[in-house]
């Protein structure tokens, strides 16, 4: 059996059969090992890209007759679908993804309200936009469904199925106190890309806002430059540890740490050429001369 990489939805029933106690081929969800979750949600993935897309309104009447509890196992199969959406999209089956919501929200409203086409409507008919002869359009519903629903992209499916089913049912009625169902439907995706795009853009801000590096402000130095930058020219370049130099680092490295770290007594900034010429080790003349110098090793 073909398997797939597949995220698990937590069926209560498993509507699973061995091959020879199978009384349906097309139908029954064939499984020959042990009949666990993972292996059962991999056979129902399997049927449903082995039939062909017009037998599915069949193939979930047949599951829902052998479970107890159909409204669940039909929110179920959705929530399945929907976390395994990439699968359509590689397998290049976005039809079948859009067509199985649209059977199965269609088969949960007549599961929920049964009675034929009066008793499916439990809500009051000022709230539902359309009829037509197999089932009706309330926005009111879906906004209360839109409220069990957890993940956005989960809402903008439901959403578009609603509105594609509308669009492509031959309707019979219209409230024309109501607004175009498949309007608010429109109206109601609009707002949810761009609520995201605000929630997206905020947390770049916040992001942008959280700062990477300490405050600090530049330390001044109260003696004469050339005796400060002779303090490390000395770690640099005359006090060892293990024969290595006690800061280790290029010319240009100390310089950028002294010109970004300190000012002068006055506040000045140091230039960094000035600094670079006292580092360098021919310049003997621009250092303090013996009787100036500020002897580190006197210190350690």
């Amino acid at each position: 059996m073909q398997t797939y990489n597949i995220q698990t939805a937590p069926f209560q029933e498993l509507t699973a059969t061995p091959t020879a106690l199978a009384a349906n081929l097309s139908f029954d969800i064939i499984i020959d090992e042990e009949i666990s979750l993972t292996n059962y949600c991999n056979a129902l993935f399997k049927k449903i890209f082995e039939l062909p897309q017009s037998q599915f309104p069949d193939f979930i009447n047949y599951q829902c007759s052998k479970v107890k509890n159909a409204f669940s196992w039909l929110n179920k199969l959705e929530k399945l679908i929907a976390l395994n959406e990439e699968i359509f999209d590689n397998q290049k089956a976005k039809s079948r993804y859009i067509k199985l919501y649209t059977i199965i929200e269609n088969k949960r409203k007549e599961v929920n309200s049964p009675g034929g086409k009066e008793g499916k409507s439990k809500t009051p008919k000022k709230y539902i936009n359309a009829e037509s002869e197999e089932r009706y359009f309330s926005y009111q519903e879906v906004k209360q469904h839109l409220n069990i629903l957890k993940e956005d992209g989960e809402k903008i499916l439901y959403l578009t199925t609603e509105q594609y089913a509308f669009q492509q049912t031959n309707i019979e009625f219209i409230n024309q106190k109501l607004p175009p169902f498949d309007e608010q439907c429109k109206k109601e995706i609009e707002q949810i890309y761009a609520l995201r795009k605000l929630k997206n853009d905020l947390q770049k801000e916040q992001q942008q806002n959280i700062p990477t590096e300490l405050p600090y402000n530049k330390i001044k130095i109260n003696i004469q430059v050339n005796q400060f930058v002779d303090m490390f020219y000395q770690l640099h370049r005359e006090l060892f540890i293990a024969g290595k130099p006690m800061i280790e680092g290029s010319i240009n490295d100390i310089t950028a740490i002294i010109i970004h770290s300190f000012v002068d007594k006055d506040g000045k900034e140091f230039s960094p050429e000035t600094i670079k010429t006292i580092l360098s080790p021919s310049k003997t003349n621009k250092r303090p001369k013996p009787h100036k110098r500020l002897d580190i090793s006197k210190l350690l």
